[in-house]
């Protein structure tokens, strides 16, 4: 494909570049599995990193500021009986994060602040209704609690995580390679190895769009923009590499649709909604390319590709509200090496004033849910919470703990009549701490008195005699027929 020269535009001059070595990751046991899957999630506080281990699956949890080579014995996520095959961080709260696996079982797991300092093993909510492995993870992008997982029982189910129960179930009638929400989290779209794109409504599962994609057998992938349009990537029937923008309402007919190259790899789309860029790049490719994506013809303008010499295992994106706005840091990207080396990829516009930037930082996704799991089953249609990074990005105090009731375990919408609980007055602490502290004297003081009469009784047991075996056959008839009464005389008993 030739790429004309880019329009005039504030993203034409948009320069990448890795970090050094010692702020990336370093001695990662990253997965071989095949499954085609970024392998990695990031947000604000954490990097997850799915890695190889043995008799399960298992994922790592590092703290950002973690950086430089990690210990081989860091502590994991390892509940699952088979490989993780997709993570994915909750969007309105930094801590919780959901992971599928081979074993069928999706779990969700909470993450104290600073990081794992032992293994994890037991979820906060386990979510059990797929027959085989489930491959995808997304987390809804405006409802509280609410998650889709794709498996390989060709069933898409949407769960509210706070009460583990399935909303609904859609089925499918091929294998699914992808699945994205779109901008109000109302609508699906769905790409099958039928190679066709289906939209649907994932409240009551009516399909309300169907067209044949690319031509190519390789798998294919769509995701919703923000506009509405669906942007596609796959492969033509001589294998080359596509991208095509369509609309919604016309999915067979694509606006744009341009062949790339003739490489194997699966081409995923990572989407800005803020600025409209959009990155492709595939596991075995070293690159990465960037478009625009406007309302002027041709629609998707190819600004530049940031080509490396490592191949990446997968690749992963910080969520706007992570990147540095001093710098001019518009995307970063954490890229996965085969040698278990993670490296940090960072996009920035140069810009010699130092203020805000308003054109580059309009405002982004919040990490506030704008309703809940009910009102969004209940037909509620609402867009996400956006936040301003002028001031930078302050996050959101924790409100909630998470807890094992069954009406809600990862409540975080805001409440307005919330009863606030008692506290204990601070007489009553102090009454109730001295009770203790005299409990426990108590107890020491017992414990010393038993071991000194157990060493009373010990010393007053008279000698047993040694008895002959021959001796034993009488002996035990002596016994059983006539029984002396034996006591201990122990004074203090």
């Amino acid at each position: 494909m030739s790429f004309r020269i880019v329009r005039s535009s504030k993203f034409r001059h948009i320069f990448g570049q890795p970090l050094k070595r010692e702020q990336c990751y370093d001695n990662i046991r990253i997965t071989s599995n095949s499954w085609d899957s970024s392998f990695c999630a990031i947000n604000p506080k954490f990097l997850a990193i799915v890695i190889e281990a043995a008799g399960g699956g298992a994922f790592m949890v590092l703290p950002l500021s973690k950086t430089g080579r990690i210990e081989p014995n860091y502590p994991l996520v390892s509940g699952h009986r088979g490989p993780v095959l997709d993570i994915a961080w909750c969007p309105f709260n930094d801590n919780v994060i959901a992971s599928g696996s081979e074993d069928g079982i999706v779990r969700v797991w909470q993450i104290p602040d600073g990081g794992l300092v032992r293994p994890q093993t037991d979820p906060i909510v386990e979510l059990i209704g797929h027959q085989r492995r489930v491959g995808l993870i997304l987390w809804n992008p405006v409802a509280n609690n609410v998650l889709l997982s794709a498996s390989a029982d060709l069933k898409i189910l949407i769960w509210n995580v706070g009460t583990a129960e399935i909303l609904h179930s859609i089925n499918q009638p091929d294998l699914i390679y992808s699945v994205c929400w779109n901008w109000e989290g109302n609508r699906i779209v769905t790409t099958c190895k039928d190679k066709k794109i289906r939209i649907y409504d994932p409240r009551n599962g009516d399909m309300e769009q169907e067209a044949l994609g690319h031509e190519g057998a390789k798998p294919q992938k769509a995701i919703f923009l923000r506009n509405g349009l669906v942007f596609t990537t796959g492969f033509s029937r001589m294998s080359e590499r596509q991208y095509a923008l369509r609309s919604e309402v016309a999915l067979s007919e694509p606006i744009v649709l341009e062949e790339l190259d003739t490489s194997n790899g699966i081409l995923t789309p990572i989407y800005d909604p803020d600025v409209n860029l959009l990155y492709l790049c595939a596991k075995g490719d070293s690159n990465i390319r960037y478009f625009e994506i406007t309302d002027e013809p041709p629609f998707v303008h190819y600004i530049n590709t940031y080509q490396s010499t490592e191949p990446q295992r997968g690749v992963g994106a910080m969520p706007k509200r992570g990147c540095d706005i001093h710098q001019c840091e518009i995307a970063r990207f954490y890229k996965l090496h085969s040698r278990g080396f993670c490296e940090v990829l960072t996009f920035t516009v140069p810009r010699k004033s130092e203020l805000f930037q308003d054109d580059l930082y309009p405002d982004t996704l919040a990490d506030t849910p704008a309703m809940s799991a009910e009102e969004w089953k209940e037909g509620k249609d609402a867009e996400p919470v956006l936040m301003s990074l002028k001031d930078g990005y302050k996050p959101r105090a924790q409100e909630f703990k998470l807890s094992k009731s069954k009406s809600n375990i990862l409540d975080r919408m805001p409440s307005k009549s919330r009863e606030k609980t008692e506290s204990v007055p601070k007489e009553k602490l102090d009454e109730i701490m001295e009770e203790i502290r005299k409990l426990k004297g108590t107890i020491l003081k017992q414990e010393v008195r038993i071991r000194e009469l157990e060493r009373k009784i010990e010393e007053t047991k008279p000698p047993v005699p040694e008895v002959l075996p021959e001796e034993n056959s009488k002996q035990n008839q002596v016994n059983n027929n006539h029984h002396e009464p034996v006591s201990i005389l122990v004074d203090e008993i």
